[in-house]
């Protein structure tokens, strides 16, 4: 039997949080604490939206955790962009985090898409 974790958008958010939450110990500190609560929560989100609304699928509510999950992972996105215009992240790190996160704003848009049109 197939479940969540066959789906590419939450292997993808999985590795996604498991980095986010590396990099945010790694660059703690009291001024950046809001910041890096916020982006490990959004990031989390996603992974547990998509594993949450998978059991109620097809349908509605899976339609609704969907959402909930791409509004996490453009949050996630947002919140790096964030740091890297602080200068919090390097270009680089940033850079590469935010296209991993953009990764899984369309992978999560394309079910949602994929469920919305009954395919």
């Amino acid at each position: 039997m197939r479940d969540h974790q066959s789906l590419d958008a939450w292997q993808y958010a999985r590795d996604l949080s498991q980095d986010v939450y590396r990099l945010s110990t790694r660059i703690w500190s009291p001024p950046l604490g809001t910041a890096l609560d916020q982006l490990r929560r959004a990031s989390l989100s996603i992974r547990l939206n998509l594993v949450e609304g998978y059991s109620w699928r097809p349908g509605r509510r899976w339609q609704h955790h969907l959402r909930i999950a791409l509004g996490s992972a453009m949050e996630t996105t947002e919140c790096l962009r964030f740091l890297r215009e602080i200068g919090a992240v390097s270009p680089e790190a940033g850079a590469e985090l935010i296209t991993r996160a953009r990764r899984v704003e369309r992978l999560v848009w394309g079910l949602l898409q994929r469920e919305t049109r009954g395919t």
